[in-house]
């Protein structure tokens, strides 16, 4: 089992981060989906499971976790920890609205835990909540999470990373034709949903984006 130090090296090295649901991989099994995504070179990969049950996610997360081996993947699990421990998968990724950072930490002490975050204050609240990692987004608007806040643009990407020094992702909306002005706005790590599940073919699409994220980072 990697240490958290080992997951957030993993972290800080990535480039794209895969958020996967069932629902938008358009029939197709999310094991498939993550296997795909996996050999084409994403380092974080997230199962996000909205709408099904506990003992589905269970299952997807068991039947992930000797790909994420294979390929070095950090296997994330959304909002439950639970599900995450059981699994044997390297984190959790909790919003708003889910069981609070320092339970989630006092629970899972090596578990790496993420944040979603749409302000400066929730950004400062989970860091000071013992974060590894914050979301900021979403970034543009998105058809695949309703968020209260609407989309919060490219300037709460500097406006966070002012006030809080931890590796982050963005999501929201991310899409290959934007990968320049995000990591000129100091982007780090892009997170996507239907970019990636949504692909006819997910290891060309996969790499394709991070061919098109090495070449935005050297003219940066």
């Amino acid at each position: 089992m990697r240490t958290r130090s080992e997951k957030l090296a993993i972290f800080r090295n990535a480039d794209i981060y895969s958020v996967i649901s069932s629902e938008f991989c358009l029939g197709r099994s999310p094991v498939e989906i993550f296997a795909a995504a996996a050999e084409g070179g994403v380092k974080i990969i997230q199962l996000r499971e909205k709408n099904r049950g506990d003992r589905y996610l269970y299952e997807l997360a068991r039947q992930c976790r000797p790909i994420a081996d294979r390929y070095g993947v950090l296997l994330m699990i959304d909002d439950r920890i639970d599900v995450a421990l059981a699994a044997g998968a390297d984190g959790v990724h909790l919003g708003q609205d889910d069981m609070p950072l320092e339970a989630a930490r006092a629970i899972a002490p090596e578990l790496f835990i993420g944040s979603s975050t749409h302000n400066v204050p929730e950004a400062v609240a989970a860091r000071d909540s013992g974060a590894d990692y914050i979301n900021v987004g979403p970034i543009y608007p998105t058809q695949t999470k309703s968020v209260s806040c609407g989309a919060v643009g490219l300037q709460m990407i500097a406006d966070v990373t002012s006030k809080v020094d931890l590796p982050f992702s963005v999501m929201g909306g991310i899409k290959l034709h934007r990968f320049g002005e995000l990591l000129a706005a100091g982007a780090q790590v892009l997170a996507m949903v239907t970019e990636i599940t949504a692909a006819p073919d997910v290891f060309a699409k996969v790499r394709e984006l991070r061919e098109e994220y090495a070449r935005c980072r050297k003219n940066d």
